[in-house]
């Protein structure tokens, strides 16, 4: 398989696809979020081929542009990809599937945890996101505001990990943060009020909105089972804590179908 370089995205997959030795083709990135492209977007693009076919992905690869970025995998290593792709994947759109809907099967896969993953890396992002938030607040009580500032930075990764993983996806990447939440919102949580609350801590590691965002966040942990990781951090959570009379009402945002 030969061409001219560099191809267009639109002639690249119609070769790609006249090609018997390529079982699959998945497109990832903003392309594959409605509403997210601009001029400024390539085109992220899974070429799948057969295990057997391994041997002809030095042809396809060699199409890669500043406008196209081709990924060439076997359909084993296709199956493989996880960790920091794993989102990627969850929201692809698959435009070629000659393996009976394996490949979108895969896909879709790739979108749920486990529910032994999902506990495991619940547990680890709670008690991550309970430190910084506790190292953000014991900086600030201590008139350290650019310390108090970075940690709470900081814990925001690990409270989105949490969040999402308690409700069995694959983190978003900040770019995609908002389209997910105003499609896919999480169970029990407002989307909006969720967002303001990220934003200004962000911004201005705002330590009451912290402890707002704490209390909610450990009444849903221990709702989940996960008690035993906050009641590790015994006297502390005196300080992680709302204060007293200051705790906000988080109403459910709707699911939009």
């Amino acid at each position: 398989m030969s061409a001219p370089h560099p191809m267009s995205y639109e002639a690249f997959t119609a070769r790609a696809a006249a090609d018997p030795a390529v079982v699959g083709l998945v497109l990832k990135g903003s392309h594959a979020h409605e509403g997210m492209a601009t001029r400024y977007s390539d085109h992220d693009l899974y070429v799948v081929l057969a295990d057997e076919a391994a041997t002809g992905r030095g042809a396809l690869e060699g199409f890669r542009s500043a406008r196209l970025d081709v990924v060439v995998v076997t359909v084993a290593e296709f199956d493989r990809l996880g960790d920091w792709e794993r989102y990627a994947i969850a929201r692809a759109r698959v435009l070629l599937d000659r393996l009976g809907g394996r490949i979108t099967r895969t896909v879709a896969a790739k979108g749920r945890l486990g529910v032994a993953e999902a506990s495991r890396v619940a547990a680890a992002r709670l008690d991550a996101y309970a430190n910084a938030h506790y190292r953000s607040l014991k900086n600030a009580r201590d008139g350290n505001p650019l310390a108090a500032r970075l940690d709470a930075a900081d814990s925001l990764g690990f409270l989105l990990d949490l969040l999402f993983a308690l409700d069995r996806r694959p983190r978003p990447y900040n770019k995609y943060l908002e389209w997910e939440l105003d499609r896919f919102p999480l169970p029990g949580w407002d989307t909006r009020r969720l967002l303001t609350a990220l934003a200004r801590i962000a911004e201005a590691g705002d330590v009451e909105v912290q402890r707002e965002l704490f209390g909610r966040v450990e009444a849903v942990a221990r709702a989940a089972g996960h008690a035993a990781t906050l009641d590790a951090w015994g006297e502390d959570l005196g300080l992680m804590r709302p204060a007293a009379g200051r705790r906000v009402p988080w109403t459910t945002h709707t699911r939009r179908q």
